[in-house]
């Protein structure tokens, strides 16, 4: 059993690696950017800059494995992203740390994709729910663990950076000495709006409205913690509970959709977050432990959202176009984190810092409206035509590659 595992837990450890140094130096740029009096505009400009090369990168790394390779490939990324990681270290400008975060955001995409399609392949019938599980637990656990490392460390010295372009570089190891066989080339990703919006609508304009509420959140939430005076702990915690809380009310929101129209649900799980987030602007809390409260309830219902339309668009799909339809609303939830955070950061800089939660509630109550309206024109999948609810990451560190990994893609194959 464990020589059968091996090889996996030894990608499993460079994810890890990478997870963490992703996570750490995510949340480092906006907290430090913040002591150097870097403009709101500029920190969600960055976070805008870091999608949009993750979505280029979703679209042209494949290019870049099938020429140089998976391990030269993968190679080649992590140790650009340590070099990146270190150069936003040593050059503290808000505009040179833009143009970094777009080649960081390439650098990521094609990094996962080439350990995603590893893990697939080395994945069997027989284990595959099983890796893509311990996949899932890697992810959110480095995630969290990444942004933890900010607690322990001093956002205005250089230390963090370099404790990041050391985890880069760790993340090069377990692939550079497996002696695992190359997997099959990376295919080439494409979005096709039209076909998308035919199939469902309601998941369509819902994974990018969701994209434009969580890229708000994750690129500035932490800007926010700063300027309502929390300590650097309480919003690397903060941080890490928004999302482990949405993912602990995944399965219990799932089983509820399972068994009625999912699109109430989704209505019910957007308003949710609206009314989290509109409350948390009026209440406008300032202790650490009442601002981590208020924003794990809002990250409870924000981060089921994605699951929940995938799993609608799913139920309209036929069982081969798993994958394209789930990599083109993955797309769609990239181009909306682009959004995101422009809209964040105008109303920070015109209001107050919980103005950020009046974008998220805008896209949420636009998602309840819209789907409220499409419940109208189109009837349900009968519950028995229907396949059972799955988690689904909602982060932006998930690509079109790592639906492959999903059992559903192996069952409709």
């Amino acid at each position: 059993m464990l020589a059968t595992y091996r090889p996996i837990l030894s990608l499993l450890r460079g994810t890890a690696f990478l997870l963490a140094a992703s996570g750490l130096h995510g949340l480092l740029l906006p907290l430090r950017g913040q002591e150097e009096g870097f403009s709101t505009t500029a920190l969600g400009l960055m976070g805008t800059a870091w999608a949009g090369g993750f979505v280029a990168g979703c679209y042209f790394a494949p290019r870049v494995v099938r020429r140089a390779g998976h391990v030269r490939a993968f190679g080649t990324f992590a140790a650009s992203a340590a070099i990146i990681a270190l150069l936003t270290g040593l050059i503290v400008n808000e505009y040179v740390w833009i143009l970094l975060r777009a080649f960081t955001g390439f650098a990521m995409a094609g990094a996962f994709m080439v350990i995603e399609s590893w893990l697939n392949e080395r994945a069997t019938n027989e284990n595959r729910g099983t890796v893509f599980g311990l996949y899932m637990m890697v992810t959110y656990a480095s995630i969290m663990a990444g942004q933890m490392m900010v607690a322990g460390g001093d956002v205005t010295s250089a230390s963090l950076f370099m404790v990041t372009g050391i985890l880069f570089c760790l993340s090069l190891i377990p692939t550079a000495v497996s002696s695992a066989a190359h997997p099959k080339p990376l295919q080439d990703v494409s979005l096709d709006i039209k076909g998308l919006y035919a199939n469902s609508p309601v998941a369509s304009v819902a994974c990018f409205l969701i994209g434009v509420a969580n890229g708000d959140w994750g690129t500035l939430g932490a800007v926010y913690g700063a300027r309502v005076g929390i300590s650097t702990p309480e919003i690397a915690l903060m941080m890490s509970l928004v999302v482990v809380a949405g993912a602990a009310l995944q399965i219990p929101i799932g089983k509820v959709s399972d068994r009625t129209d999912r699109r109430y649900v989704l209505i019910g799980a957007s308003l949710a977050s609206a009314v989290a987030a509109v409350l948390i602007f009026l209440v406008a809390p300032r202790s650490g432990a009442f601002v981590i409260a208020m924003t794990a309830c809002y990250g409870a219902f924000a981060y089921t959202l994605y699951s929940l339309a995938v799993a609608h668009a799913n139920d309209h799909a036929k069982p081969e176009d798993f994958v394209k339809v789930s990599g083109g609303l993955l797309l769609l939830y990239g181009f909306g984190t682009m959004v995101g955070p422009l809209l964040g950061a105008g109303l920070m800089d015109y209001m107050r810092p919980e103005a950020l939660f009046l974008a998220t509630a805008a896209a949420h109550f636009m998602l309840a409206g819209y789907t409220a309206l499409r419940i109208k024109r189109r009837a349900p999948v009968p519950i028995e035509d229907r396949e059972a609810f799955k988690t689904q990451p909602a982060d932006r560190s998930a690509t079109p590659e790592s639906l492959r990994l999903d059992p559903r893609h192996e069952d409709a194959a």
